[in-house]
């Protein structure tokens, strides 16, 4: 009888010592889903293949040292259903991040996030080869000269058709798919500015307004002068005299273009030069900003007809309203005298 009790008394000791440590384990694991991960300072990559298990995922990163305890990740997973929740992509894995923060990660589907940044002022070709140069866009199959087609414009010349700005997107997001954000942002704030457009009949059309404010871009980098830069062209092209914008030349000449502007190149004609041609450029010459855009269709009001950088440090112009007194404005830029802004605004 003694000897009952005493196995009776050890097997329940046993037991008692098995579900402690089965409570132990379960605690452990339970904490260790909120414990941070061994993640470098500035965060681990992890690529998930469309396929992939949850435990190949878990396996990788034991291997790696991110996880310590893999099957606590694995039997909560299972548990909660999520182990069949996950998501395709590139991830970044957060310093501090935990096994529990990970897996929502996962099935959330957050991934990894590049940036693109599209430059005022930049040409369609500067955005094509920022976008080949990417190492997260997919450029297979990428044809500049069928984007605009894609776009479902296909008879808009792309030259000023994307707004710059920073887009963020997935690995292997097409070219096509960011231009398209780029192409319907513009296409918002121009149809925005051209509602604005009241001070005269000069421009006819939102693509005239588009085309101006790509000119003015490339005139000037300060904000305060793109309205009286819009001024002067509105004034000439009311009055018939062409627009002689230097930048209009330089996108002519295309690849022609060495840096430096000549005298003969003033003359050589092309579409785009406006001391041989009047009017607008057949089409924008770079990616207009939106400071810009609302220059170009609210002008400064004013008798100005001339501008010619002062040769400051601050790339600021020189605004005249004679044509007498702007050619001695360029007789001192050119002499590298330094011109001091015009008072009238």
């Amino acid at each position: 009888m003694q000897a009952r009790t005493l196995r009776w008394i050890m097997f329940t000791a046993l037991c008692a010592s098995i579900a402690v440590a089965v409570c132990a384990a379960l605690l452990f694991a339970w904490r260790s889903l909120d414990a941070p991960m061994n993640v470098a300072a500035g965060g681990d990559r992890l690529n998930v293949a469309s396929g992939t298990s949850l435990t190949g995922i878990t396996d990788e990163l034991s291997r790696r040292g991110v996880l310590e305890t893999t099957w606590a990740l694995n039997a909560y997973a299972r548990f909660t259903g999520d182990a069949k929740r996950i998501q395709a992509g590139e991830y970044l894995i957060g310093s501090g991040t935990s096994p529990r923060g990970l897996l929502d990660q996962l099935v959330r589907g957050r991934v990894y996030l590049y940036d693109l940044t599209i430059i005022e002022g930049w040409t369609f070709a500067d955005v094509v080869t920022t976008l080949r140069n990417h190492e997260a866009v997919d450029t297979h199959g990428f044809d500049p000269a069928s984007v605009m087609a894609e776009l479902g414009d296909p008879e808009l010349h792309p030259e000023g058709q994307f707004y710059p700005d920073t887009y963020r997107f997935p690995r292997s997001t097409p070219a096509v798919v960011i231009l398209r954000r780029a192409h319907e942002a513009m296409q918002d704030l121009l149809e925005e500015a051209w509602g604005q457009y009241r001070a005269t009949t000069v421009l006819e059309t939102p693509y005239e307004a588009l085309t101006l404010a790509s000119i003015i871009e490339k005139e000037t980098a300060l904000s305060e002068e793109r309205p009286r830069i819009s001024g002067v062209f509105h004034r000439r092209l009311e009055r018939g005299m062409r627009l002689q914008a230097d930048p209009t030349i330089i996108y002519g000449l295309g690849d022609d273009f060495d840096g430096d502007l000549r005298r003969a190149d003033l003359s050589r004609d092309t579409p785009y030069n406006t001391y041989t041609r009047s009017g607008l450029p057949p089409t924008p010459i770079a990616l207009p900003s939106q400071q810009s855009l609302s220059a170009a269709v609210n002008p400064a009001p004013g008798s100005e007809l001339y501008f010619v950088a002062t040769g400051l440090s601050d790339g600021s112009h020189y605004f005249s309203t004679t044509l007498d007194e702007h050619r001695e404005a360029v007789a001192r830029y050119l002499s590298g005298t330094p011109l001091a802004e015009t008072a009238e605004q």
